[in-house]
């Protein structure tokens, strides 16, 4: 079997979700969906010895071959990275949202199908090796996450949370659309590995910059970068299930796959090292800063996201250094990278976790109105003590260890000696140290301020307690997985660290085994990190007793200056202008509409017939002017004014059948006697309808026009008529390809079997155009039926009542 159709099985598993709902009773639908991220985690394991030596596998199923674009489903380091992420967190987030999600209150039949729609969608992401593929199924993840955030629609604030979501990301996803494009155009190709091995000759393309530029702002907007984070904390409106698993280990890194997954590409360009790591850097403390600054769990988690976000997009910046440079300690930064990647997802989904444990038994995730829960929850408090600490960059947890790996890249940077690095590198560990102060400072605001100090009990919406056992097994986990980390982090860096940096670095190792890193807990008093994290803590536990003093410098900065407020103005600004315009155009008239598009039309074909040359006239081959011909086109042209200028209906209709019979003399003058036939037939069935529908028309002047209507009326129309000529010119002038017609007179006795050429083509060469023509017809004639039949049944019941 195709390993890629695995990327599918979620989708495959969301349809039948709905029926399990509805007919299996008695079990909740968590369990039946349980299934799929466990048996998907468990198969991608088996990929683990592979990737470790170094290899890959492909699966592929073709789309559109003639453009290029497949389904390629790529494995390596990397993307079997993320995928166990997808997968493993997964399964907890399900298994928490079994004993989150009242089976009774809630509509798990549509939670489930848009949280497996959203698994497929990040498979798709991580796994594709074609950036169309990509691009389709990073859409999809917006789409789906929209869903899953306005989960609970009826309340303005889901609403609002789903929809600046998708804004940001899909505005993010377009831009990238276009890099990718450069990008196939650059290279000729739409598969990542083949640009990978291109990369040194993208490099002095005229469109790589822009191309770079592109990209990064998709992987900037669905990782949450400074200045696009905006849309992070709002979705917090989701189920805690839902922030758990997009939030903490997929949706939002995101992003960050895609910057490891073409730093191979990019990496050697100055401007990705400097946005990469500049724009990492500025999240990070924008984040960490305004962590403290909230009142609500999530949106302290949401905040501490961004940051710890930024803090990983710093660290691939500073990773791609290593490209241009033997120095193994950008190496490390790239692997204290993935490694944090992993830290991030098993502390922070606990914590979310945690955040909805609470809200759920206290009923509130004000921190102000909560405190003195360690006694009554001491189990969610050793958890969320356990995952704040290890954000917070303290031994014995996992993020201890990245974290001083991070310190320690950005001080390496400011020795870094291309591209201005030794000047204003500086700025680099200066800014990492004081954001890791207040990392450290909302950490301990997040457990500190929920746990200790005096009970609250009498202030809270629900009398707490601590959360039944079954909830709590997937934080605990996840906590487990914290300490567990600390201890064997050389294991899981030869598992899967070393071949993820191998894939993000393929051109500097020949496999993961020539990575020489080693992480230890302890590098001896000489350790820059060690006495920076000293300060880290010295610092920031004397910013978190200090709170209540200098947390009123948030209130200094205008609420009408914040990013959120700019968003707001620009989508009231966008949806009255918007108004304005459609205001304009929709008048309500059909004949406005035509207008529109024949002017539009004409125009466009005019233009871009003179501006490419087009426009060829080659008149050897014309037919000769016969008399017949030139009365017939006097008596066309008469027709055709009295249509214009009739006072009456009548006039005009009789009018108009005059101009089709006139046509239909031109096919006969042209001896194409089977297309004047049809020409008659149709023009007799048109005219004889407008006479029977003769009483229901309206006036010609009921909606009377003016000189101006009437003169741009005439312009439009003669545009339209010069368009047609003009075409009809050019294209009979000019032959750039044989033509087919000739096909069809070879073919139509021996092939098709006939003896009428017009009518084998009708119904053998354009049979399926023939067949959607009689489909439509029949549709058209079921639709008249239908509400003649309802204008019968509504005139019974009139009659009944009366």
């Amino acid at each position: 079997m195709e390993f890629v159709l695995l990327i599918f099985l979620p989708f495959v598993f969301a349809i039948l979700v709905p029926f399990a709902y509805k007919y299996i009773k008695g079990i909740h639908t968590g369990w039946f969906v349980l299934l799929v991220p466990l048996v998907l985690f468990g198969y991608y394991l088996s990929f683990i010895p592979l990737t470790m030596d170094g290899g890959h596998a492909i699966s592929e199923i073709k789309w559109i071959p003639t453009l290029g674009i497949a389904f390629t489903s790529y494995i390596d380091g990397l993307s079997l990275l993320f995928t166990l992420l997808i997968t493993g967190i997964g399964s907890l987030v399900v298994l928490y949202s079994i004993f989150y999600m009242d089976k009774k209150k809630e509509n798990l039949g549509s939670f489930y199908v848009y949280l497996l729609l959203f698994m497929t969608a990040m498979l798709g992401v991580v796994q594709s090796d074609n950036t169309m593929t990509l691009y389709l199924f990073w859409e999809l993840t917006s789409i789906s996450s929209f869903l899953l955030i306005g989960y609970w629609y009826t309340r303005d604030k889901s609403r609002f949370g789903a929809l600046k979501s998708m804004m940001i990301t899909v505005f993010g996803g377009l831009m990238m659309l276009g890099g990718f494009i450069l990008l196939s155009i650059m290279g000729e190709t739409f598969s990542i590995r083949e640009l990978i091995a291109q990369a040194p000759d993208l490099v002095s393309h005229p469109y790589f910059t822009l191309a770079l530029i592109l990209i990064l702002l998709g992987a900037f907007t669905k990782s949450a970068q400074f200045p696009f984070y905006i849309w992070l904390p709002d979705a917090m409106e989701a189920p805690t299930p839902v922030s758990a698993y997009l939030h903490s280990a997929t949706m939002v890194k995101a992003g960050i796959y895609l910057v490891a997954r073409f730093t191979p590409i990019f990496g050697t360009s100055s401007t990705w090292i400097w946005l990469v790591t500049g724009i990492g850097l500025l999240t990070l403390f924008w984040g960490s800063f305004f962590a403290v600054k909230q009142t609500d769990l999530k949106a302290i988690l949401a905040f501490s996201t961004v940051s710890q976000l930024g803090l990983i997009m710093s660290l691939l910046g500073a990773g791609a250094i290593s490209y241009h440079t033997t120095e193994a300690m950008f190496a490390f930064a790239t692997y204290a990278a993935i490694f944090h990647l992993i830290n991030h997802a098993t502390f922070k989904g606990g914590l979310f976790m945690i955040a909805g444990i609470i809200d759920h038994e206290t009923g509130t995730r004000d921190i102000r109105k909560l405190g003195g829960l360690m006694s009554i929850m001491p189990l969610s408090f050793t958890v969320a003590l356990i995952g704040s600490l290890s954000m917070a960059g303290l031994p014995p947890f996992n993020g201890f260890l990245s974290k001083e790996m991070f310190l320690e890249s950005m001080v390496a940077l400011r020795h870094f000696e291309l591209f201005q690095f030794d000047t204003w590198g500086i700025l680099f560990p200066i800014v990492a140290w004081v954001a890791s102060v207040f990392t450290f400072t909302y950490s301990l605001y997040f457990v500190l301020k929920t746990f200790l100090g005096q009970g609250k009990v009498d202030q809270l919406p629900k009398r707490p307690h601590e959360a039944p056992i079954g909830m709590l097994v997937a934080p605990m986990i996840l906590a487990s997985l914290v300490i567990i980390i600390f201890f064997i982090p050389n294991v899981l860096g030869k598992w899967v660290i070393k071949p993820a940096v191998m894939a993000v670095q393929p051109t500097l190792y020949g496999s993961p085994a020539d990575i020489d890193i080693h992480v230890l807990a302890w590098h001896g008093f000489g350790s820059v990190g060690l006495w920076l994290t000293v300060a880290i803590v010295i610092v920031g536990s004397l910013l978190y007793l200090t709170i209540p003093k200098w947390q009123p410098l948030y209130k200094i900065q205008p609420a009408k200056l914040s990013l959120n407020e700019g968003y707001d103005a620009l989508m009231r600004g966008s949806e009255k202008g918007m108004n304005r315009l459609s205001r304009a155009f929709m008048t309500g008239l059909i004949r406005t509409y035509l207008l529109y598009m024949f002017a539009f039309l004409s125009v466009t074909v005019i233009a871009v017939l003179f501006i490419k040359d087009a426009f060829v006239v080659d008149m050897n081959s014309f037919a000769a002017i016969t008399l017949y011909g030139a009365l017939n086109a006097v008596i066309l042209l008469l027709s055709i004014g009295f249509v214009v200028f009739a006072k009456s209906r009548l006039a005009a209709i009789i009018a108009l059948g005059g101009v089709g019979y006139s046509v239909a003399l031109f096919f006969v003058i042209f001896k194409a006697p089977d297309l004047a036939l049809t020409q008659l037939v149709i023009e007799t069935v048109s005219v004889a309808l407008f006479l029977l529908a003769f009483k229901h028309l309206p006036a010609l002047n009921e909606h009377g026009e003016t000189k101006k209507t009437k003169v741009v009326n005439l312009i439009i129309s003669l545009s339209v008529g010069v368009m047609v000529t003009l075409v009809a010119l050019s294209s009979h002038s000019q032959k750039l390809i044989p033509s087919i017609s000739q096909y069809y007179k070879d073919t139509v006795a021996t092939e098709a079997g006939g003896g009428n050429i017009v009518n084998v083509i009708l119904v053998d060469y354009r049979g399926f155009d023939t067949l959607f023509e009689i489909a439509v017809l029949a549709i058209a004639g079921i639709a008249v039926l239908g509400m003649i039949r309802l204008r019968v049944s509504r005139k019974e019941t009139t009659d009944e009542n009366k």
